[in-house]
């Protein structure tokens, strides 16, 4: 790991646009580490995750492909804040060990801490250099959920109402990218003005 390494976390809400952010720092270099891939990777068939989740919440929490039912597991965390919590417990901890084992294998000049929840967790912030927040109108999230994953409203819409606020999430940040109207060439050009800024 460089000592001078810069370590950006990037965070914002479902259909803001933050996995297109993330592949424009990429793009310039920067490692990307994404929390919720590797919460994926843990909870796939024969995934890291799985003995624990298993015997939190029984095999049913398994789907026919013998990876996490993550739309199940969804729906109940929503349901209950408790079973939210203790799936939180298990891959937390495990998604930290292995964030922390590709931050410390990178030679680049900047780590890009992609964290969908990073405003909510309260974990992040003393790990990280600056925090970048990608942000756009509630609507904008909507229609963009929607017509990628086909959700309906009222589920886009739940989600949201789980995420913090754009307000909270605003206030967290040391920058701000407005993705509202903008073509993939101007938000490339808002993370190289940014990456320059920073002096990357």
């Amino acid at each position: 790991m460089r000592t001078e390494q810069l370590r950006i976390g990037l965070s914002g809400g479902i259909g803001s646009g933050k996995s297109t952010v993330a592949a424009c720092w990429q793009a310039l270099g920067a490692t990307l580490i994404d929390t919720d891939a590797l919460a994926r990777s843990l909870t796939a068939s024969g995934g890291a995750a799985l003995p624990a989740i298993v015997a939190a919440f029984g095999a049913e929490a398994l789907g026919a492909d013998g990876a996490m039912d993550r739309a199940q597991m969804r729906a109940l965390a929503f349901a209950d804040a408790g079973v939210k919590k203790r799936l939180e417990g298990i891959l937390h901890p495990m998604i930290s060990d292995e964030t922390d084992r590709l931050a410390s294998a990178s030679e680049a000049s900047a780590i890009v801490f992609d964290v969908p929840l990073l405003v909510e967790s309260g974990r992040w912030r003393a790990r990280l250099d600056r925090v970048l927040i990608v942000d756009c109108d509630t609507a904008t999230q909507r229609q963009r959920v929607m017509q990628r994953s086909g959700w309906t409203p009222e589920a886009v819409d739940a989600v949201i109402a789980q995420q913090a606020t754009r307000a909270q999430r605003r206030a967290a940040a040391d920058a701000v990218i407005v993705n509202e109207g903008l073509s993939l060439d101007a938000l490339r050009g808002q993370v190289l003005t940014l990456a320059r800024h920073w002096g990357l």
